[in-house]
């Protein structure tokens, strides 16, 4: 229940300011966690990004207000937070499907895009295979990249790239092998994120390989993951081209199913993406860095 409250408490400060400037790093915090790792929350339990919903409520008490007051469209567009009449009708219209003047004419269809509140639901049976498993401090290597939270470029862009430079063939060499103490399935480049702090609105994502003695690092990034307990969920075998519908699925249900209701909460939104193969098929392992809500 403490996620819950967080959660809504975090809806509750949106709700409160939507007529004024909105912090995303003062909405995280009402969550207690990284502005990167709500907004992603937020994300996939939605399935609509955070600043689209803040967007969609913002365009949805303006149209209730032109409809039921005197108010001049350029002072409600200032209102919540655009900085010209034409932007405001731009966005309005886009959503509403006419333009703010249309609004104050009785008769006039508009959309409503009510509050959200989290809460817990029962989801049928399908089970969800994890473990916890507390683990010590390691150490990994690799290219890393910083990513702003709502820019255009992806993580999955520089998979793409070091994939095409042949970056990624590159890393598995120099990682020489796994640590014996892994599972000898995996594959040899994986990724980690949220790994150290950056700038509010960014994320570093690495591109990695478990450091042994053997591995050559130079030249690239290294990093220690401290000691952590991890809740480690894994995929039913797949073929390779279901590879980003079945990371979808387990983060979805990581963050849905499993967070509210374990009584665990993510560490700064610390977490991997592990992958494997054995008997010709695919296996992801997502592991978040959890703690016990006390």
């Amino acid at each position: 229940m403490d996620w819950l409250m967080r959660m809504n408490r975090a809806l509750d400060h949106i709700e409160t300011n939507l007529s004024n400037e909105i912090s995303l790093n003062d909405v995280a915090q009402c969550a207690c966690c990284s502005s990167y790792q709500f907004q992603r929350m937020f994300s996939f339990i939605t399935n609509v990004p955070l600043a689209e919903y803040i967007r969609r409520r913002r365009l949805t008490l303006a149209a209730i207000e032109l409809q039921n007051s005197d108010a001049k469209v350029l002072d409600v567009a200032i209102k919540y937070g655009y900085e010209s009449p034409v932007s405001f009708a731009r966005s309005f219209h886009a959503l509403h499907g006419v333009n703010p003047a249309r609004a104050k004419e009785k008769g006039t269809a508009l959309k409503a895009y009510p509050r959200l509140s989290f809460l817990i639901s029962i989801k049928g049976v399908e089970p969800m295979n994890y473990r916890i498993e507390t683990k010590e401090s390691f150490e990994v290597f690799g290219i890393e990249k910083k990513f702003s939270v709502n820019g255009k470029e992806t993580p999955a862009d520089l998979w793409k790239q070091s994939h095409e430079n042949g970056d990624v063939e590159k890393l598995a060499l120099h990682a020489n092998g796994l640590p014996e103490v892994l599972d000898q399935n995996y594959h040899p480049v994986h990724a980690v994120c949220s790994y150290r702090p950056t700038e509010e609105e960014t994320f570093p994502y690495m591109l990695c390989a478990f450091k042994k003695e053997t591995s050559a690092t130079a030249g690239y990034t290294v990093m220690t993951i401290p000691a952590h307990t991890w809740a480690i969920f894994s995929s039913e075998p797949f073929a390779w081209d279901q590879l980003g519908e079945v990371m979808e699925t387990l983060y979805k249900r990581f963050f849905s199913e499993w967070l509210p209701t374990a009584g665990y909460e993510q560490v700064d939104g610390l977490e991997f993406e592990v992958t494997g193969s054995k008997d010709g098929l695919q296996f992801v392992e997502l592991w978040f860095a959890v703690r016990k809500i006390n």
